[in-house]
């Protein structure tokens, strides 16, 4: 598995289907083929990056159903 942010293979497992890279400091939660990716705030919390990472994919959908 490699980062989709940085590309760094220095991934580690944090929860069953959580993972955070030590290369740029995001966490991603993998759920089937749904990747969401996460930035950790200072006081701990997670701001999602998902619109960041994956407006592509989420604008092919749209067209699709269209």
């Amino acid at each position: 598995m490699r980062c989709p942010n940085c590309n760094s293979k220095d991934i580690g497992k944090i929860g069953s289907h959580q993972f955070y890279c030590w290369g740029c400091f995001i966490e991603l939660s993998v759920n089937g083929e749904k990747m969401s990716v996460y930035q950790v705030e200072e006081d701990g919390t997670l701001s999602s990056l998902d619109d960041l990472f994956f407006e592509e994919d989420m604008t092919q959908l749209q067209e699709h159903a269209n």
